[in-house]
């Protein structure tokens, strides 16, 4: 029986008495709540950090979700940086969100030494399924890596080529980099650590989108951006390899609540179909297509998704 069909066999004739009415819509709503399929669901909540490339990330889980499963997604992206994320994952005010595995091993899980891809994701997932009951699915095929980049002209005329080449120039750097990367013990810290660069400046703190302009108009002589920054790929400038692995792999993944999970079951088999579509160089594009075409975040998030046969 439909809900129309069991609101007018109780509510009967408006010539009805008002009280008998009210009395009527009252079991009504009581029903409602006790027919399976008729009280509200819970709708899944998908997060994101604060930058483009996690809200791109949020938006395509979200479209893909819904898509799916056909009902609605509740999107809380742009929540702030990797700790607020966290925080909003375990205390269930998000059920899911793109995170890297670098990043929960060393800012979360507080490790270290270890730079193996395979062996980071395997203590990621392990401890953060036995500790807080969080599962990390497949990779999503893109490693997002610190990525310290300097002018093109000065890479040709200093030969820059690696990380260890501008430790050995004696002329030295000035830094420009993000908030996190200077606070972080897998950023700064390790750079430092495995790199002993001359710094002729102390390091300016800036917003992440004002890094290349600042390296471009020689504000700074190195940048700290990351491998998937979308002007990298239109800009005349070097990215230096990180030759001594200073920096753990930075390899992305979707960080979903087991009870999600265990009351949903469909919802691992639909996000699973995002695992291994992404490469570096389609992220890099997304981001380009984002923060210097300035389209529609939802309206890339769209096209990604019809291109990748989802």
């Amino acid at each position: 029986m439909d809900r129309k069909t069991l609101f007018a066999s109780h509510v009967g004739q408006a010539s009805w008495p008002v009280q008998h009415k009210h009395s009527c819509l009252c079991w009504f709503g009581l029903i409602l709540l006790l027919v399976p399929g008729c009280s509200q669901k819970h709708h899944i909540a998908v997060g994101s950090k604060n930058f483009t490339e996690q809200v791109l990330l949020g938006e395509i889980i979200a479209q893909h979700l819904e898509n799916r499963l056909h009902q609605p997604v509740d999107r809380k992206l742009n929540l702030g940086g990797t700790l607020l994320a966290h925080q909003a994952l375990l205390s269930k005010d998000i059920d899911l969100y793109p995170e890297y595995t670098g990043t929960a091993f060393t800012n979360v899980l507080k490790r270290g030494g270890v730079t193996d891809p395979v062996v980071v994701l395997d203590r990621v997932r392990t401890e953060y399924l036995t500790g807080m009951q969080v599962q990390w699915l497949d990779p999503l095929g893109f490693n997002n890596s610190f990525a310290m980049t300097v002018r093109g002209e000065d890479a040709r005329a200093r030969h820059l080529e690696t990380l260890s080449d501008a430790a050995a120039d004696p002329t030295g750097f000035a830094l420009g980099a993000g908030y996190e990367f200077l606070q972080r013990p897998d950023g700064y810290g390790s750079l430092n650590s495995a790199y002993p660069i001359r710094w002729i400046a102390s390091p300016k703190s800036m917003d992440l989108g004002l890094l290349y302009t600042a390296l471009l108009q020689k504000k700074v002589s190195i940048a700290a951006g990351s491998t998937t920054d979308g002007l990298l790929d239109k800009l005349d400038v070097k990215v230096l390899q990180d030759d001594k692995q200073a920096f753990p792999p930075y390899q992305a993944c979707i960080a979903v609540r087991m009870d999600l999970l265990a009351s949903a079951p469909e919802v691992r088999k639909v996000l699973s179909e995002l695992s291994g579509k992404f490469t570096d160089a389609s992220m890099r594009k997304m981001n380009y297509a984002v923060d210097v075409d300035h389209r529609q975040v939802a309206e890339v998030a769209k096209e990604f998704l019809q291109k990748s046969g989802l």
